[in-house]
């Protein structure tokens, strides 16, 4: 078994090894890996985080070595509280790096990467918050545009939202919302829920395909177009722009 590291700010994660198949999940920066099988050109790999599989090019990601990669399994992980910012390498290189990148062995506005170090000074998140800050993070990607697959705000999906909005809270959700749905406890009505509540959400053949974070006064949070507001009802999700349903609610889960 070979182990490896995300170098670079955000790299496409495939269902097949080539630059045109779908893209399925996006790696951070920082983010550690097992590397499955390698080809002349790519390798598929499994995401410690989540667990989740696709194929990523050789070239955006370096390995390392099983004592690193056990050593990050059992670190605290830092990640970037901004937006958007930079980290700077030993040559004082800039590189983009965006909201909810791994530092890791950060310690003193240092960290490292494989056998290379950086310098970063911007805002880090470090534990586990209480349960309302999910919503004060959510709002960080409000207007995000929807991204099949994307997890950054500058483009996301549904599932890609809710487990980032996690992540940075210290919690860990599955990548897929149908994944996602198998997590945490059943609450019987909207009524029971609380703001940082998943609702999931089916489609006509009965699979889960959306999810979205309750908010208070039966409204919701999620990626549809761009992470917006809609109402939630016993229905499903009520477009306030359209005036339609838009969603389908199949069941509603705490997760914390």
């Amino acid at each position: 078994m070979d182990y490896g590291i995300c170098n670079l700010s955000v790299v496409p994660l495939r269902n097949e090894p080539s630059n045109q198949a779908e893209l399925v999940s996006q790696v951070l920066f920082g983010e550690h890996l097992k590397v499955l099988e390698i080809r002349k050109e790519w390798s598929k790999i499994r995401l410690a985080f989540d667990k989740y599989e696709g194929w990523i090019d050789n070239k955006q990601f370096i390995f390392i070595s099983k004592e690193k990669y056990d050593a990050l399994q059992k670190s605290e992980p830092t990640l970037v509280g901004n937006l958007v910012d930079f980290i700077a390498d030993q040559n004082q290189e800039l590189s983009t790096i965006s909201l909810g990148a791994n530092l890791p062995n950060f310690s003193n506005a240092n960290f490292s990467i494989g056998e290379h170090t950086f310098q970063y000074d911007g805002a880090i998140i470090t534990g586990k918050k209480e349960k309302h800050k999910l919503i004060e993070t959510a709002f960080l990607f409000l207007n995000t545009p929807y991204l099949w697959g994307g997890k950054t705000p500058f483009g996301i999906d549904c599932s890609g939202f809710s487990q980032m909005v996690y992540k940075l809270n210290g919690y860990k959700l599955l990548r897929d919302a149908s994944q996602q749905a198998t997590q945490g406890e059943v609450l019987s009505f909207i009524e029971e829920s609380e703001p940082g509540d998943l609702a999931f959400f089916d489609n006509n053949e009965g699979h889960i395909t959306h999810v979205g974070i309750i908010m208070k006064d039966n409204y919701i949070i999620h990626a549809h177009g761009k992470v917006r507001i809609d109402r939630l009802d016993h229905s499903g999700i009520y477009n306030v722009d359209t005036r339609r349903h838009t969603h389908k609610l199949r069941v509603i889960k705490k997760i914390i």
